[in-house]
């Protein structure tokens, strides 16, 4: 069986999850704090028909020799943790890391920590902090039945004012977790991150300090993905997918002559 037949087979498969990695980065343009995904492509094994630096004379060697291909594949979709783009809301609850350094933490269902670029929050029934799925804001924050204003410094510290009080009062500091490698983190689902072995532990601090972004208030954090750069990933997604179909079509024409010698 041809070589070729399986190498294009394999750009093909390679070019759909390529074409699924930039319909999902799409599709999520104005989700809120998402971080847009990349295919990443590796080459398959070699077959050596012919070992470079194999010695001929006493004093040569081969300089190249023969090797082919058997295809390509997806190896790896990195996340891009890059800052996206920031929409002013002046809603009280609309927090945003301003840089890319730093995640907000939510205690999940089963008590372990996510941690998300989504800064837009709510107060449930209680006056606690949540997320719009209900997961609670990590370290705990209460809001008073009787708050008037909500005010969060650029390091964190969220203050009230209640009514018939002119002064506010602190009632939280808000802390941010950062990893030193971000791009392993996994990808939950809902905006959430989950710690892996890859991404590493996480690093607390309050936010500006120990290398942790500041955060501002009123604004939100939307994606970063770039509209204009998908559609060119997808129209070459799409080309290199017809070229590898192009292979397959001319390995089954060299097939079919060759099927035909015989009459």
């Amino acid at each position: 069986m041809l070589r070729s037949l399986w190498s294009s087979a394999s750009g093909m498969i390679a070019q759909q999850t390529h074409l699924d990695v930039v319909s999902h980065n799409l599709a999520n343009v104005n989700t809120t704090g998402y971080k847009k995904r990349r295919a990443d492509f590796q080459d398959l094994l070699y077959q050596v028909n012919r070992q470079p630096g194999t010695p001929v004379e006493p004093n040569s060697t081969i300089p190249t020799g023969v090797q082919v291909g058997l295809g390509t594949r997806v190896m790896g979709t990195p996340s891009f943790m890059t800052e996206g783009y920031l929409e002013v809301t002046d809603n009280p609850l609309d927090w945003t890391i301003a840089g890319q350094h730093g995640f907000f933490q939510v205690t999940l269902q089963d008590g372990t920590i996510g941690y998300t670029r989504a800064g837009s929050w709510q107060v449930d029934g209680d006056g606690q902090i949540v997320n719009e799925d209900g997961l609670l804001l990590e370290p705990a924050m209460i809001i008073p039945e009787d708050a008037i204003e909500i005010s969060l410094s650029n390091t964190g510290v969220l203050s009230v004012r209640l009514a018939g009080q002119t002064e506010t009062q602190e009632i939280g500091q808000l802390e941010l977790a950062r990893f030193i490698n971000p791009a392993g983190l996994l990808a939950e689902g809902n905006n959430i991150f989950i710690q892996t072995d890859a991404s590493g532990d996480p690093i607390l601090a309050q936010p500006g300090q120990d290398g942790m972004s500041e955060v501002r208030q009123g604004i939100l954090e939307m994606s970063n993905v770039q509209v204009v750069e998908e559609m060119v990933d997808m129209i070459v997604a799409q080309r290199a997918y017809e070229a590898n179909s192009k292979g397959v079509q001319t390995a089954d024409e060299l097939l079919r002559i060759a099927n035909g010698l015989k009459r």
